[in-house]
């Protein structure tokens, strides 16, 4: 069920023509990080036709990392990126030429959640103090979001508790299972309520409530690419926009329903139970604007962790002209 519900194919539009403007469908390549149903959003305004009735022939593909995903966008494979924001920090750091801006956000809270072997209904992150953890790629949002928790509560990541980065996103749930080494491990969903299931793990935190609202997930695309097709990141950013509006506006039962063909693998009980896990934690954003506040948030993560060499200008990575005109429709 992990795997299936992780590898993600591709899913392509019906080629309609665009009966607004007349013309032929846009072809759209959307590279994301991951398959999840933590962007409840993007599957709903595609499972309902948005990007259809916006003119735009989608692709989707798994591109299993937020390195994958900037590597896939930098070489023109996919047009838009689906991704943590800080990654189009660190290619702007390399002195990029034509640089990555995010134009939509998508996620406001962190998407996982710390398992433990037992469970721990008085838990605090206190308990972690000299256990071993499965922590996520250095450099990655999940690892940065669990230091930058570890930190708010007084320990020192590097020297109050052992984090094993060395396991491949995605299997870390496996090892977590198979390995009884570890003592807590990092999970996704739906990781973590598949280990609950099999009686392998307990979700003892969320690290979504715990580290506050932050920019976790948003869209990028090429800085060419935009000024040479608005229209199209304006369609997309509406499209979006329509699936944002329909996950605040039903409940998870009926969210779960709608996104249930994206995960063929997972039941529509642990679908169901995913969804509202994530709902009640207020999740998505009600618009897509990615504030400047947010991005300022975001450095300040990156610098506690020691991946910032020098703070970036909101304004030159970060445009919101899409996203306000979306919410505004």
């Amino acid at each position: 069920m992990l795997t299936g519900a992780l590898a993600a194919g591709c899913l392509a539009g019906c080629g309609k023509m665009d009966g607004t403007a007349g013309g032929k469908m846009k072809k759209v390549t959307l590279n994301e990080v991951a398959h999840s149903i933590f962007y409840a959003p993007q599957y709903a305004a595609i499972e309902l036709g948005y990007f259809e009735e916006e003119g735009i022939d989608l692709t989707l593909v798994n591109g299993a990392g937020a390195d994958k995903v900037m590597t896939a966008l930098i070489s023109g494979d996919a047009q838009i990126g689906f991704m943590g924001s800080e990654a189009s920090i660190y290619v702007s750091q390399e002195g990029a030429d034509d640089p990555a801006v995010n134009f939509a956000q998508l996620t406001q809270r962190a998407g996982n959640f710390l398992v433990a072997r037992e469970e721990m209904p008085d838990f605090k992150w206190e308990d972690l103090k000299d256990k071993k953890i499965l922590g996520g790629r250095k450099g990655g949002m999940p690892e940065m979001v669990f230091e930058y928790i570890l930190r708010k509560n007084g320990l020192d990541p590097q020297k109050d508790l052992m984090i094993d980065q060395s396991i491949d996103f995605g299997s870390t749930a496996a090892a977590f299972s198979g390995d009884t080494s570890s003592d807590f491990t990092v999970e996704f969903e739906p990781s973590a309520t598949a280990l609950e299931k099999e009686g392998a793990g307990y979700v003892v935190a969320s690290l979504g409530v715990d580290s506050g609202y932050v920019p976790y997930t948003s869209y990028s695309a090429k800085t060419s690419y935009m000024e040479k097709n608005p229209e199209i990141i304006q369609k997309f950013t509406d499209a979006l926009q329509k699936g944002m509006e329909y996950v605040q506006t039903h409940t998870p039962e009926e969210i779960a329903k709608v996104i249930a063909p994206q995960f063929a693998e997972t039941d529509l009980d642990t679908v169901t139970t995913i969804v509202k896990r994530y709902y009640d934690q207020d999740t998505w954003k009600s618009n897509l604007i990615f504030e400047k506040e947010s991005f300022e948030l975001l450095e300040d993560i990156l610098e506690d962790a020691g991946e910032l060499k020098e703070r970036v200008s909101y304004e030159n990575l970060v445009t919101t002209e899409y996203a306000a005109k979306a919410a505004e429709k």
